[in-house]
């Protein structure tokens, strides 16, 4: 049971939170990246005041982020690769995504009263490229940084008898390496927006499954998507979504894909009082500032939507608390 004090450290937890992301925001952890500074060579770098850059080095040093020696600040040996611009490991995309959200959350109050984002979120909310970078980053940076992708892909064990993937809104292709890399005779097609693509091509390069994944351009919201596929995956979508629209694009799925085809959900799927997980809750509320229908849906909903347009043997493969729920569904042989 909750006491006064915790409900207290909950609401003040934002003080932390907001040091970090200030730190993302000036630099500070590139800055180190090359070693350890002081104070006034760090403040210059990130082009901030003497007086700021002191205490919010010595608050970070407090709650662990840095360490401080003899007036120098480094990052820890344990948090090296993830606060490392260069690292594989590094948070900082996640870090860079979750400053843009700050300006969303900041308007929570007035985004209830009215039940859409704020006027406040407007001007600040154009899709920039360095955004969708940032975005696109965070989201590769968790999937492989905590595993997501491993497991998910190694659960869809569908995916043994399958040929080809799509891969709807696939960014720079985590998943679809991830199905690859475990299912040896599968091939993908990552689906994305035109400037999301190079991105793409840029990261799967890198991997040895580049003979192995195709890319097509296009808007999921407004294209049709393309044929040839007995395997789709729609990870981490339809929340951003209210169920028409998903019902809609759940409709243009079963029409590209083969008959006998599987469609695989990755997202929270809530209970049916809608609490639990945790996580999901709180996303609801994510969806709530950023999007003008988005949220968190219970399986019996994401059910009925699937069934509406087609799809049938709809079941959860796959209960999890961090976005990492599963539900498959197939689209009917046709006799």
């Amino acid at each position: 049971m909750l006491t006064p004090f915790d409900v207290w450290k909950m609401s003040s937890a934002f003080q932390t939170a907001r040091m970090i992301l200030s730190a993302s925001e000036l630099g500070i952890f590139e800055a180190l990246s090359s070693g350890a500074k002081d104070t006034k060579k760090l403040a210059r770098l990130c082009r901030s005041s003497v007086r700021g850059m002191e205490y919010i080095l010595d608050a970070l040093a407090a709650i662990g982020i840095l360490e401080k020696n003899r007036g120098m600040y480094r990052v820890p040996k344990a948090l090296n690769a993830a606060l490392s611009p260069d690292s594989e490991d590094s948070i900082l995309p996640i870090l860079r995504h979750s400053s843009s959200m700050w300006f969303k959350w900041h308007c929570l109050t007035k985004v209830v009263r009215t039940g859409k984002p704020a006027d406040c979120l407007k001007e600040m909310d154009r899709d920039t490229k360095d955004k969708r970078v940032a975005f696109i980053g965070a989201m590769h940076a968790i999937a492989v940084g905590r595993g997501i992708a491993h497991y998910i892909a190694r659960d869809c064990k569908v995916a043994s008898r399958r040929k080809r993937l799509l891969d709807i809104g696939g960014a720079s292709g985590t998943y679809a390496v991830a199905f690859l890399n475990i299912y040896p005779k599968l091939k993908a097609t990552i689906f994305d927006l035109p400037d999301v693509i190079p991105m793409a091509k840029a990261r799967i390069e890198k991997t040895r499954f580049a003979k192995r994944i195709g890319f097509c351009r296009g808007d999921f919201d407004s294209d049709a998507l393309p044929k040839g596929h007995d395997l789709a995956l729609l990870s981490a979508i339809i929340h951003q979504n209210g169920r028409k629209e998903n019902r809609a694009l759940y409709k243009k799925i079963y029409s590209a894909l083969d008959d006998g085809g599987t469609l695989i959900i990755r997202d929270h799927v809530m209970s049916d009082d809608r609490t639990k997980p945790p996580l999901g809750a709180i996303f609801a509320v994510n969806m709530l500032v950023a999007t003008d229908g988005g949220g968190t849906y219970t399986f019996k909903e994401i059910r009925e939507d699937l069934a509406s347009t087609g799809f049938s043997r709809i079941k959860m493969i796959r209960k999890g608390d961090n976005m990492d729920s599963l539900v498959s569904a197939e689209k009917r042989l046709q006799t």
